[in-house]
């Protein structure tokens, strides 16, 4: 089995449902408060454990971040490449409406304080062909991009919170992107799902693109082709880390040999079951639960 490594961000959720988002100038009194480990890294790293991956997490928390290590510990993850010399724990503020849908206010705290000889001393525990997983919620990016391809191995990125800087990333160097339309017109220029999809591929023919595109589904292209994948109609509790889940079952369901097309399945019905509980990571399904809801969802 090969190895996923994952340097990725580390947040406490604050989540707060509210009857709705809060304008501006005003002041909003929340229903409930909960408190759920979460960030993109963070879920991706439990929804690939959960799928069946072996996955490393490697990254950096405050002293405050303990529960959030040991969160994944119990996931299953491995966390000897976690360090908790930081200054701030990551953390974010998330409203959820009735409807399920969200807002998040993001601090980035010990996440953008990751250091080059941190990062030297992870990449000898993997080999040519292992995977590295990276969002866009820690820093040093195209340091780490290009480490990885030194040492042969595969990357899958997820250029999530977009911001300009991420054009300027070695983007030649990603395997699979996993975007939606708003991150891939940011990178592309165009704004339809087809121009989007056919731009990334004319930019990375190398790469397969994996464009989520809500209500409407996803679709993918490789070289051999393009593919397209409808959602699950379900009741949406929470949507919060259903993007973190889809892109964690289908990079784990890829590099185990699984088709595409198969792969976008899985990785479809586990959003779909994510949706319907509360919270980021504790959100996540198992294999077990995705393969017995294959049967179920349609």
């Amino acid at each position: 089995m090969k190895k996923i490594l994952n340097i990725g961000s580390l947040n406490g959720d604050h989540v707060y449902s509210v009857p709705r988002f809060v304008k501006a100038g005003e002041t909003l009194a929340a229903e409930t408060l909960d408190y759920f480990p979460g960030g993109k890294g963070l879920n991706q790293s439990v929804a690939l454990s959960r799928a069946g991956a072996c996955v490393f997490h490697a990254g950096k928390t405050g002293p405050d971040g303990t529960q959030l290590i040991e969160w994944l510990r119990e996931a299953g993850v491995d966390v000897s490449h976690i360090r908790s010399d930081g200054s701030v724990t990551g953390h974010t503020v998330i409203q959820v409406a009735p409807d399920g849908q969200n807002c998040i206010l993001l601090f980035h705290g010990a996440n953008f304080e990751l250091e080059r000889p941190h990062l030297d001393e992870i990449f000898p525990f993997f080999e040519e062909d292992d995977i590295l997983v990276l969002q866009n919620e820690v820093n040093d990016i195209p340091y780490i991009m290009e480490r990885a391809s030194q040492k042969g191995m595969r990357i899958a990125f997820t250029p999530a919170p977009f911001e300009a800087a991420v054009r300027d990333f070695p983007l030649d160097l990603v395997s699979w992107f996993l975007l939606n339309e708003i991150e891939g017109g940011e990178i592309t220029g165009e704004e339809k799902p087809k121009d989007i999809l056919r731009s990334m591929s004319a930019r990375f023919p190398r790469a397969a693109v994996v464009l989520t595109l809500g209500e409407d589904g996803v679709l993918y292209k490789d070289v051999s082709g393009e593919l397209s994948h409808g959602i699950y109609r379900v009741q949406v509790a929470d949507t919060t880390a259903a993007g973190d889940t889809f892109a964690g079952f289908f990079i784990a369901n890829i590099t185990a040999g699984k088709t595409p097309a198969e792969a976008l399945r899985l990785a479809s019905v586990a959003s779909a079951l994510c949706v319907t509980r509360p919270g980021a990571s504790s959100s996540i399904p198992t294999r077990d639960e995705v393969e017995r809801a294959v049967l179920d969802l349609v």
